[in-house]
């Protein structure tokens, strides 16, 4: 090689194309050759340069020899002339022979298993071989396979007749792939072989019976059945068993490219876990993954969606929860765990932490491991103020009660809301006593149709609950004082973009609202927000430290942000918060700054002395070793700390507009080479779920795949059902789990009632 680096320049490019990457044409070789190539000026130099190129392509290809092709239009003209003039330049060192390969049809007729083969659109090859003397046979050297039909066809070794062969993976037929022969048998192979159609066929049903959470006696109906018959009449149908299987293959195929995935990532997995019971009581654990991929894009993976049988304790958690994270090689690479607020919860974060603690795989000791679910805490937190429920929200579930009481009242109702010249398609929603969110679409919807519900009272003596003015009034109140608990629950609750970075401006939020309405004159209202007030503080009376520097991490907040809403909460006490935070975030920091320095540098001085011992093996002793690794680390750290660091940088810049609608995932990739240590950090960061929606989804789809019709489906093929639809096509927008959809929207059934009753008459 190095005679190849010396003597070839810019021809190195063209000779590694001469040992398989691509062909060389003759008129290339003339091109980028030596000036007095023909021997003209020198031809001592030409001689020794055509010399220098064999010999090295000879030696860099294989020790013994080398037979390689030249192939090209231009080459076929001109391939004697060339070869008589590299004899003339090399003298006796090499034997050329030049042979024109035909089809031998002997050879082919031995095999009658083969194809015969068909006519290739390739350009004309020609075959060289090179010989150094004393060598008894031509060495082969393998050239790289680029095409797509080495992905359904396997080389076979060379046969008894000297000919070269490719198996179909699907049907084993066979076919001569040499090099004259080209691809044009096999591919044309691919669009006709008939086991090919059946694999594709198979998995096509096993994507569909996922997809659409069919059951696998769905290949037997006979309807369906008549359709493949009708559409391919040597179609194979298979049965439920089969339809069984090919969906737990499709399953295992999914799961070990998850794992390989999970082996790429640059960042940390971030993980969120609940527990669902199931139609038929059976427990069910869900576990999902979190991350930010390659290309800075949220992702979501649902790793396991295990049965789980009684007690649901803290120490059965972490015994599941440790082999799920130990069967997909991920216990390393953690950093946070999403849950509710379970009592068994906190036993097991402790366990698991202190666990995964002694085998070093955390962060800042696991400070930020657990983070309790927003969504969660805020639902606690409206309950407790709706405990002393208002008068006039039992008047509003009563009304809406009477009025679906019969066709009649929907009927009657209807007829009202047109004479007010209201919307019918607004809805009038019914609301579900266990979900606070539920309450207040019931108590929005019950606004827009006030109206309607004073006209009904005129109109039907029957209906006795309609609230009174002063009771609309502390309605709308209530409205608007929710207003603000729904809006946040609904952006905490997405699970397609950075929630962590929204976590202190909302909450900050939520907490201002219920201070300002604790100092209000309505005592009702008052009451309400110090009850919810004392549940917030349970939770919340220490903002989490890692979702603050969430905040910090969004160019339009960074540090400014978080003293400014410290100071509106907590007065002049505003700094021992905000210091707190920073304090914090330049510790985490600097872990991502001299973690990974720390690793290459010991790797780079261990190296180093290797090599010393080697040479001056008596020189160094082994703790004078040890303590040249430890100066070179305390080198590298205290460096780092003597510049501006990247996270100082950062936070001199100036802010981004608070109201520009700024991608954070964007920003951090294009700002990754600028500041890659705090880029590395926001990855992590940044991928924090501050929710358990995503499992929630989870259980919507689980309580699809365990209905009331198959309700005693094995554990493991629902885990296979539902992992395999998250893997292959995630959640779709119509499948998110929907509040509107769990409150029954009244004026939808009054609005088929009416028509039916138009159509009677």
């Amino acid at each position: 090689m190095e005679v190849l680096e010396e003597h070839l320049g810019s021809f190195r490019y063209e000779m590694v194309a001469l040992t398989g990457t691509r062909s060389l044409t003759f008129r290339e070789f003339q091109e980028y050759g030596p000036p007095d190539y023909y021997g003209e000026k020198d031809p001592i130099a030409s001689r020794n340069w055509l010399t220098d190129v064999v010999n090295a392509f000879c030696i860099n290809s294989c020790r013994d020899g080398e037979k390689f092709i030249l192939a090209s239009s231009l080459l076929k003209d001109r391939a004697q002339e060339w070869l008589e003039e590299v004899r003339c330049s090399v003298g006796d060192k090499l034997n050329f022979d030049m042979k024109r390969p035909k089809l031998d049809t002997a050879s082919a007729a031995v095999a009658p298993q083969d194809v015969e083969l068909e006519e290739s659109d390739d350009i004309d090859v020609v075959e060289i071989d090179v010989k150094i003397e004393g060598e008894e046979e031509d060495v082969k050297v393998e050239r790289e396979r680029w095409s797509e039909v080495w992905k359904v066809f396997t080389r076979l070794p060379i046969s008894k007749d000297g000919r070269e062969r490719a198996e179909c993976n699907q049907c084993k037929k066979r076919y001569i792939c040499e090099t004259r022969t080209g691809t044009g048998s096999m591919r044309k192979h691919i669009t006709k072989c008939p086991k090919r159609d059946k694999v594709r066929f198979r998995e096509l049903l096993s994507e569909a019976i996922v997809k659409h959470d069919l059951p696998f006696k769905f290949v037997e109906y006979e309807g369906i059945r008549e359709i493949f018959q009708y559409l391919n009449e040597k179609v194979i149908t298979i049965t439920r068993n089969t339809a069984k299987d090919d969906v737990l293959n499709l399953f295992k195929r999914e799961k070990l490219k998850l794992k390989n995935l999970f082996e790429l990532l640059p960042g940390r997995i971030l993980l969120t876990a609940d527990l669902w019971c199931s139609i038929n009581t059976d427990g069910f654990l869900c576990v999902t993954s979190h991350f930010i991929d390659m290309e800075w894009k949220l992702q979501k993976r649902v790793l396991s969606f295990q049965y789980m049988p009684p007690p649901h304790n803290g120490v059965c958690l972490t015994e599941t929860i440790s082999s799920i994270l130990s069967d997909w090689g991920i216990d390393k690479k953690l950093f946070t765990i999403t849950l509710d607020n379970a009592s068994s919860n906190d036993t097991f974060v402790n366990l698991l932490k202190g666990q995964l603690c002694n085998e070093g795989a955390f962060r800042s000791d696991g400070d930020y491991f657990h983070v309790r679910c927003c969504a969660h805490v805020l639902n606690l937190v409206v309950q407790d103020g709706l405990k002393a429920i208002d008068e006039g929200i039992v008047k509003v579930r009563e009304s809406i009660k009477y009025v679906k009481g019969s066709q009649v009242r929907k009927t009657n109702f209807m007829n009202v809301v047109k004479q007010v010249n209201l919307i019918p398609k607004k809805g009038l929603q019914q609301d579900v006593p266990t979900r606070w969110n539920a309450t207040f679409l019931m108590i929005e919807s019950a606004i827009f149709y006030r109206r309607a519900f004073f006209r009904l009272a005129l109109m039907d003596s029957n209906y006795l609950d309609c609230p009174s003015n002063e009771e609309w009034g502390k309605l709308e109140k209530i409205f608007r004082f929710l207003e603000v608990f729904y809006e946040v629950t609904c952006i905490f609750s997405g699970n397609k973009y950075c929630t962590s970075n929204l976590y202190f401006p909302l909450v900050s939020t939520v907490e201002r609202t219920l201070r300002e309405e604790m100092k209000s004159s309505d005592k009702f209202m008052k009451n309400m927000a110090g009850q919810m007030y004392a549940k917030f503080s349970k939770y919340w009376s220490e903002y989490s430290p890692i979702l603050a520097m969430a905040a910090v991490l969004d160019p339009r907040y960074k540090m400014q942000y978080v003293e400014f809403t410290y100071k509106k909460l907590y007065g002049s006490n505003f700094r021992e918060h905000s210091d707190r935070v920073r304090e914090k975030l330049h510790d985490l920091f600097s872990e991502y700054v001299t973690g990974l320095p720390y690793k290459t540098s010991t790797i780079s001085t261990s190296d180093s002395c290797k090599s010393v011992n080697k040479k001056n093996d008596t020189i160094l002793s082994k703790s004078t070793r040890e303590m040249l690794q430890e100066f070179t680390v305390y080198e590298t750290k205290e460096f780092a700390l003597s510049q501006k660091s990247q996270l100082e940088m950062y936070l001199d810049e100036p802010r981004s507009d608070i109201t520009e609608d700024i991608n954070v995932l964007s920003f951090w990739k294009a700002h990754q080479y600028r500041y890659p240590e705090l880029a590395s950090m926001a990855r992590d960061i940044l991928s924090i779920p501050v929710s358990t929606v995503a499992s929630e989804s989870a259980f919507s789809n689980g309580g699809r795949v365990l209905d009331k019709f198959r309700s005693s489906l094995a554990h493991k093929n629902v885990e296979a059902i539902i992992c395999a639809k998250d893997w292959l096509f995630g959640i779709s927008g119509d499948e998110e789990l929907c509040l509107q959809d769990l409150t029954e929207d009244i004026m939808e059934l009054d609005s088929k009632g009416s028509d039916t009753h138009e159509a009677m008459e």
